[in-house]
């Protein structure tokens, strides 16, 4: 089985450390941190609407999230399981490459990612399907795993089976809450 995956939410949990950035950001506002995260999950560009960010408020939350260090970003439990028994795996993030490379090789998880298109590469955002169409192309994904709705869309028009990962928004093939249930879900 060859898998697509997402990088944030979906190999590592890394919308707590966003959701920190964003409140940082946001300052003395009574907005719950629960809030903050819930629309970090729908998009960062949801989130930056939703909360009125001007630009230079984006910019900031950009440059905090670059200056994450690897170590700060945990791989989801049982994920490394999951990566093992796929055939080959590859990413699609908006996270730049640098950054990317530098948390799959401090947690050593580089070695399981044969593909990747990231962020800096050119391609458009999601929910676009050019660089999913340009992985399938490449690799035959069989499935694709995600932890919103637009890691998904692109999948659905290209006809790849889906998986939602801590996520039961009505759309996917599969749901997980956790890795370690993934041979129950995938036959």
């Amino acid at each position: 089985m060859n898998i697509l995956w997402d990088f944030d939410g979906t190999l590592f949990d890394t919308y707590p450390a966003y959701t920190e950035i964003v409140r940082g950001v946001l300052g003395d506002q009574k907005i719950s941190d629960e809030e903050i995260y819930l629309q970090l999950k729908v998009s960062f560009g949801n989130a930056f609407q939703h909360f009125s960010l001007n630009e230079d408020q984006v910019k900031t939350v950009r440059m905090e999230a670059r200056k994450l260090r690897p170590q700060d970003l945990m791989p989801f439990p049982e994920v490394e399981h999951v990566l093992k028994i796929a055939d080959k795996n590859v990413i699609m993030t908006h996270k730049e490459r640098d950054d990317v490379l530098s948390i799959l090789s401090y947690h050593n998880l580089n070695g399981y990612f044969t593909d990747m298109v990231a962020g800096d590469d050119g391609f458009p955002r999601k929910p676009h399907t050019a660089s999913y169409e340009f992985l399938h192309d490449k690799h035959k994904i069989d499935l694709v795993i995600g932890d919103r709705v637009i890691d998904i869309l692109p999948a659905k028009k290209l006809g790849i089976r889906t998986c939602l990962f801590q996520n039961r928004t009505p759309g996917a093939d599969y749901y997980l809450s956790r890795y370690k249930d993934f041979n129950k879900i995938i036959k």
